[in-house]
């Protein structure tokens, strides 16, 4: 599951920002009640039956050396997987050279601290462009292999996904993993690609993912559109999808009993 499912139950959300004052990042602090902390949750989902965890960077309370050293035994000590630390910040499809500079800069320092986090994979943002800017896409593209070699270096992996506007089409998203190659992985999210087509885009997607956000559509009371999940779980089923099913809930109410409504539309397909 990802640590997103959980965003209310682990204290402030520390969001990183672009300032155009003084071009550089920086942080917007959401204060929010700390019922779990980081180091604490990968045992609380080896108890719970989950595999793997994928955690928002913005759930990291601190980046010392002897946090992330305790972090890394935290999941080895509950046998979980640090599987993706997840970017939520960054557009290295930007046209203002400065800002794409500064903002790869920026995600390789998070490379390095997934490094010693022990995370196999950096989820990185293609771009906030117009999916329809050929330039923008070229320039995500050399970006991500810049930075898919930066990480290939020190054991870690580059992904992106179908997130924020530059890879809200298919197309672009297959687009980037040909320029890419074998310095990039890729995560389709149930929930990210919108209208009329989206079960058509993830079914192009899925088949070059190497791991798929399950994230439902929730009606006012948290409640998944159960027919609409189980059409995209049918599509990756279709695709022979064999990697993991990362949990995502982010409605109303109870977290963790969202979670549980998730997982139990996702069991008979992974059991």
């Amino acid at each position: 599951m990802t640590s997103w499912s959980l965003h209310r139950l682990l204290g402030p959300l520390r969001w990183t920002r672009w300032d155009e004052s003084t071009h550089s990042q920086i942080t917007a602090a959401q204060e929010q009640p700390e019922h779990l902390t980081l180091l604490e949750l990968p045992a609380v989902l080896a108890d719970k039956g989950f595999a793997s965890l994928e955690v928002c960077h913005f759930h990291f309370p601190e980046t010392s050396a002897a946090y992330l050293t305790a972090l890394k035994q935290s999941f080895q000590t509950a046998n979980v997987r640090f599987y993706t630390l997840l970017l939520e910040y960054g557009d290295i499809s930007s046209a203002d050279e400065d800002r794409r500079a500064s903002d790869i800069a920026w995600i390789k320092g998070w490379i390095d601290i997934a490094a010693r986090a022990g995370a196999e994979r950096v989820r990185v943002i293609a771009g906030d462009a117009e999916p329809s800017d050929a330039q923008a896409l070229t320039r995500s593209a050399n970006a991500i292999r810049e930075l898919g070699e930066y990480a290939g270096s020190r054991g870690v992996r580059v992904v992106t996904e179908n997130f924020h506007s530059l890879t809200s089409v298919a197309d672009n998203c297959l687009a980037l993993l040909e320029r890419c190659e074998d310095v990039l992985g890729f995560t389709s999210d149930y929930g990210n690609f919108k209208g009329s087509d989206k079960f058509d885009a993830l079914a192009k997607t899925i088949p070059y993912s190497e791991s798929i956000h399950a994230k439902a559509q929730t009606d006012s009371e948290g409640f998944p559109d159960e027919e609409e999940f189980i059409r995209c779980m049918e599509i990756a089923k279709q695709a022979g999808y064999e990697g993991p099913f990362t949990l995502v809930y982010d409605g109303p109410g109870d977290m963790w009993e969202g979670i549980e409504r998730v997982r139990k539309l996702v069991a008979p397909y992974v059991d």
